[in-house]
């Protein structure tokens, strides 16, 4: 063999080597690594099944049809995931094969197959090639495995999730709103029970924040009924802590402001993993998506439904605007990258208030 045949094995043998180091290092990524991590793999399969989706969804007209594609789009996606590695494994080791002398390329991707999927109906020629086709077959086995093993962990997190999302609806109506909420709690003489509620969505928050970035998939795992979303749930907590804090003329309530801090903290965490653009410093009268006459339609209604009311209208107004501003635009976003169900205030501000993605990372 010249000089330049030995060189080309070498750098396609060395390519192979690489692809699959890759494909490992994007496995250990996506399903074991216990924080969020970026994955150029991941990413690219959920993009490219966006695309499709994207496509099937532009023949439909209502949200409910939407959604019911939408619904399936995180399971496939995440089904094309350990496709796209074993074909990145098979590619790679083929390469590999090549490049120690099983020739032509035809029969290195046959072996390759027949050791990645444990078939057997093709072999090498010397202890080398078998040493490659066992290590081949692990990677196969192993990837398949890690894949079985993480769908619980995810499902688990996913009923979670749901529990509190459904919970909700009994508290804030269907579909959620922020002052319904409080309305019911007024009717059955509860405000001071808010309390609790506060308490138990600062602890959703915090588990939302680790399982939404650790997991990143399950961000797009739609709920079991179409006019529910943990992110429209998120939205909905997030503003009835706001309005009772700068609109209630009760005694202060340390636990809401803890909810609060722990709801934007969260959905800043996931807007980081997905290239969301916001401001990490917000003023306090920086400009947010709820409009004044919009809180004053609250405000008086409110004020009909006899609650008891802060009598300055316009400090009331900085209050709320003041809480909102820290998670108003990755509210937002996040709303119309999930594309959410209507939710007033959070997917129903429209194209001009959705802010642009700075890169979408999907893993």
């Amino acid at each position: 063999m010249n000089a330049v045949g030995l060189l080309l094995q070498c750098i396609v043998g060395l390519l192979g080597v690489g692809a699959v180091l890759i494909t490992l290092a994007s496995a250990v990524r996506v399903l074991i690594l216990p924080r969020s991590a970026f994955d150029r793999i991941a990413t690219g399969t959920f993009r490219l099944t966006r695309v499709v989706f994207d496509l099937a969804m532009n023949r439909v007209e209502t949200y409910e049809e939407r959604d019911a594609i939408m619904a399936l789009y995180a399971p496939v996606a995440l089904l094309v995931l350990p496709v796209a590695w074993l074909i990145i494994v098979l590619f790679g080791y083929s390469a590999v094969f090549w490049a120690v002398g099983i020739h032509p390329w035809s029969a290195a991707v046959i072996l390759s197959g027949s050791s990645l999927f444990t078939l057997g109906f093709a072999s090498g020629t010397n202890l080398g090639h078998a040493l490659l086709s066992f290590s081949e077959s692990a990677i196969g086995l192993s990837l398949l495995a890690l894949l079985i093993a993480y769908l619980p962990t995810m499902y688990s997190a996913f009923s979670r999730r749901e529990t509190a999302v459904t919970l909700l609806e009994v508290r804030a109506g269907s579909p959620p709103s922020a002052v319904e909420m409080i309305e019911r709690y007024n009717r059955i003489h509860g405000l001071h029970r808010l309390t609790e509620l506060w308490g138990q969505w600062e602890a959703w928050f915090g588990e939302l924040e680790e399982t939404h970035t650790s997991l990143a998939s399950l961000s797009f795992f739609r709920s079991p009924q179409p006019r529910r979303s943990w992110i429209t749930a998120a939205g909905v907590v997030l503003d009835g802590a706001a309005l009772v804090n700068s609109m209630l003329d009760l005694p202060r309530d340390p636990q809401q402001d803890l909810c609060i801090r722990a709801g934007y903290i969260a959905l800043r965490s996931i807007a980081d993993f997905f290239g969301i653009a916001y401001d990490p410093h917000p003023r306090p009268d920086d400009p947010i998506s709820v409009l004044r006459s919009e809180y004053d339609e609250v405000y008086d209604r409110l004020a009909e439904a006899g609650l008891p009311l802060k009598p300055d209208r316009d400090a009331a107004w900085r209050s709320f605007s003041g809480w909102r501003v820290n998670y108003d635009t990755v509210l937002i976003a996040l709303a119309e990258l999930l594309m959410a169900p209507p939710a007033t205030w959070i997917s129903d501000r429209g194209p001009i208030a959705r802010p642009k993605l700075k890169r979408l990372r999907v893993m």
